[in-house]
């Protein structure tokens, strides 16, 4: 099982860490936009898509890498003062009849939007806008599928307290970062 989610984990730690770099490319064009639109008079419709793309491609990307360091949000009323099993029964129990069952809507409502996107090569409303609107569509099925991959790993996590009282030991995920 440890073999499954430090495979799962790596995929996750990689793809996270390649798609974080957005950040800084959004944070630069934002820059450029900002003196090219305040210092020059130049406005660029497509440098703004562009920042508005990269933004939703880091948010919709980055779900599995979220849920890998155990950075999602928790409502923690009670949560907090639970047992480890508790805890792995509770995350169990959201994953398997919220996560996944929500992971699956999309990917099947999801799936032929964006192939409908793709078909027609959609491109922006906006005159000067981006004619990749049908990549940024594609992005929908991305986060279902790494959070899906993230989730598989999540769940055998917990199963792994539920059997053994403890924490698996990992190559990543918060444990790794606590010892």
């Amino acid at each position: 099982m440890r073999i499954v989610v430090d495979f799962l984990d790596g995929l996750t730690e990689y793809f996270g860490r390649m798609i974080s770099w957005l950040a800084l490319f959004m944070v630069l064009m934002s820059f450029t936009t900002v003196v090219l639109r305040y210092v020059y008079g130049i406005s660029n419709v497509a440098m703004i898509e562009t920042i508005v793309y990269a933004f939703a491609i880091l948010l919709a990307g980055s779900a599995g890498w979220t849920l890998l360091h155990n950075e999602h949000v928790r409502v923690d009323i009670f949560y907090g003062a639970m047992s480890e099993r508790n805890k792995a029964l509770v995350d169990l129990f959201g994953a398997v009849f919220f996560m996944f069952p929500v992971l699956f809507i999309i990917w099947s409502k999801g799936l032929p939007y964006v192939s409908r996107s793709w078909k027609l090569r959609e491109t922006s409303n906006e005159v000067a806008g981006l004619d990749y609107l049908y990549l940024l569509k594609t992005f929908i099925l991305v986060f279902a599928v790494v959070l899906a991959v993230q989730g598989v790993s999540f769940v055998l996590r917990k199963v792994h307290i539920l059997i053994h009282g403890t924490p698996m030991q990992t190559k990543f995920g918060p444990q790794r970062e606590q010892a």
